[in-house]
């Protein structure tokens, strides 16, 4: 069926639809109430096919590339909206928006039906009526919380109480110690205050932390001194500096977005009680354009996600755009009860979204990433990619004659590795093209919880190149790959940093640069650390695998078997709080039960 036939039949229904370049590549997803009149609000159909006029140039330019399309019908718009964002996610179409900020933030509580109320961190809500949260933040909580727990003499500990002995905080003035005194309670409510008191008034906590800095120093304390002097940096990062003080308690969610030709940046401000209480931001590459509508939709969905927060707030927004009513019903429907997005035009609301915009405009100004992007727009050119590659996973497999097998991701974003996405792996196959295919396939399928990146480097030749291109395809991936090998001198690889002349390797073409090249250079350095993730994997995966393999062999299960549970169980400490029932169904009861009595 050609695209005119496919568009000429599509349903009056909800659904998504997808389109697809000449040579079957994924462009884009969209979703739709009324899926012809959506789509054919794109296309010319008669004489012959074409864009609308008056679309923007990143839909013309897709429409023209655009020659077969798929769609999926569903019940409803807001069924559409939460398969749309899954499948662009999982999918990474080449004109849709992609964040990946799919963090969750944390908040600090306090749970009142306790007898002696002390405060925690959670990113979910607890089911109780008692509780009180603060928040979110995105960085600093801890430290909030650890600040609070060095100045306020609370219950220092979940376990405390059980114990009925007064124990070392008590004695370094850190606890009243309720386990065992009888501690009135509107003495401990004066601390409980203080503690409150402390998390809404970040300046006064970073006041007291100040003192207890400078007495730490007079003391020649100076390691003590140095770790508050760093969680006073960590605390006062959390939040926008402003003088927007309202004179009620009102809680906003600020979400605002600027861009330039080739970047965007979302800013989020977070005001509880009359006070900003914290912000972040995310920087987005626009590789095919900027379409606001689009990017709003995906903030919002990303940042509140599928789960109700633990404080709902209205939602103040720059501009308005397109899908914000079926993304209110859908916020409505998550948070139960009706969501408020809305653009203030006036008075401190409006103040707040300015706020918000001066940042954003600053956070591109200062972008660092600028100088680095110019040289990944030369990789770009030179290995024929679709979009510059901004963040970048590199995978490397290691072992020693088969045994403790690993594979190693690490990721490269915004001018940095991202040591926090690094991820290991514990691998069955034995040779070198098995153990990559592996690798690749289990990374593939956590795209739908992490989405894919920019750009795949495998360490390794053409062959395994084209396996890593075979393994997206088949699974419907729009994901540029390329690989680099080892330069061979007399046959064998050559690993000299600074000096080898290795070689780059696109689906289409190899690159033999110079070693000086600051491509290769950059390149190599992703190469070489993923390397050195795989070895130092390996080496940790061999020695416990020894010291743990001594243990169970002495008990008669075979090598075989334990790294047939290490795979299966990914640890040796999983394998230990494991019950007899599930190892049972990895090996025979008896063994099963041989491994409990060992790990008792």
């Amino acid at each position: 069926m050609t695209l005119k036939q496919t568009i000429q039949q599509l349903p009056l229904s909800a659904g998504i639809y997808q389109y697809f370049d000449e040579n079957g590549k994924l462009l884009y997803i969209g979703k739709a109430k009324n899926l012809s009149n959506r789509v054919k609000s794109y296309f010319i159909l008669n004489p012959e096919i074409a864009p609308k006029p008056k679309l923007s140039l990143r839909i013309t330019k897709m429409i023209k590339q655009t020659k077969s399309m798929n769609y999926i019908v569903v019940n409803s718009e807001h069924d559409a909206l939460i398969l749309e964002n899954s499948l662009i996610k999982q999918l990474n179409p080449k004109y849709n928006i992609l964040l990946r900020d799919d963090k969750t933030y944390p908040y600090i509580y306090v749970d009142y039906s306790m007898p002696y109320p002390r405060l925690e961190i959670t990113r979910k809500i607890i089911n109780s009526n008692d509780i009180k949260y603060f928040g979110p933040y995105s960085i600093g909580s801890r430290d909030i919380l650890d600040s609070i727990y060095d100045i306020c003499k609370l219950v220092q500990k979940k376990g405390c109480l059980k114990s009925k002995k007064l124990c070392l905080y008590h004695q370094i003035n850190k606890c009243l110690g309720p386990c065992e005194l009888n501690i009135e309670d509107s003495i401990y409510k004066k601390e409980l205050d203080l503690a409150l008191n402390l998390v809404l008034n970040k300046k006064t906590l970073i006041k007291k932390l100040k003192e207890k800095m400078f007495f730490y120093a007079e003391k020649e304390r100076y390691e003590e001194a140095a770790e508050l002097r760093d969680r006073m940096d960590r605390i006062s990062r959390s939040e926008i500096k402003s003088e927007i003080d309202f004179a009620s308690n009102e809680n906003y969610d600020i979400f605002v977005l600027q861009n330039t030709d080739n970047k965007a940046v979302v800013v989020r401000i977070f005001m509880r009680s009359g006070k900003i209480i914290s912000s972040t931001h995310d920087y987005i590459n626009l590789n095919e354009g900027y379409d606001e509508n689009e990017l709003y939709q995906r903030v919002l969905l990303d940042f509140y996600g599928t789960e109700k927060p633990p404080i709902i707030a209205p939602i103040l927004v720059a501009n308005d755009f397109e899908g914000k009513d079926i993304i209110q019903e859908h916020l409505s429907d998550l948070f139960g009860k009706k969501a408020n997005i809305s653009k203030p035009l006036r008075g401190d609301k409006k103040h707040l979204i300015n706020l918000a915009m001066l940042n954003a405009n600053e956070l591109l100004k200062k972008d660092k990433t600028i100088n680095n992007d110019k040289l990944l727009l030369e990789i770009k050119e030179l290995m024929d990619l679709q979009r510059i590659p901004s963040r970048v996973e590199v995978f490397d497999n290691s072992h020693m004659s088969g045994v403790a097998t690993v594979g190693a991701m690490i990721v490269y974003e915004n001018s940095k590795f991202d040591k926090k996405s690094y991820r290991t792996y514990h691998l069955e196959a034995k040779d070198e093209y098995a153990q990559m295919r592996e690798t690749l396939t289990r990374r593939v399928k956590s795209f739908s919880k992490n989405s894919p990146p920019d750009l795949w480097i495998i360490d390794g030749g053409t062959t395994l190149l084209k396996l890593a291109s075979e393994i997206l395809e088949s699974n419907g991936i729009f994901l540029d790959v390329i690989a680099i090998s080892k330069e061979k001198i007399d046959a064998k690889s050559h690993r000299a940093k600074g000096k080898a002349n290795d070689i780059l390797h696109s689906l289409k073409q190899s690159f033999s640069l110079s070693n000086r090249d600051k491509r290769l250079q950059w390149a190599q350095n992703l190469r070489d650390e993923a390397h050195s993730s795989a070895i130092t994997f390996h080496k940790k995966t061999k020695l416990r695998l020894d010291q743990e393999s001594q243990l169970l062999t002495l008990k008669g299960i075979s090598l075989a078997k334990i790294v047939k549970l290490l795979k299966h169980f990914e640890s040796f400490e999983a394998l230990k709080q494991t019950s007899i029932e599930d190892i049972s169904l990895v090996l025979n009861i008896s063994d099963a039960k041989i491994i409990k009595s060992i790990y008792k």
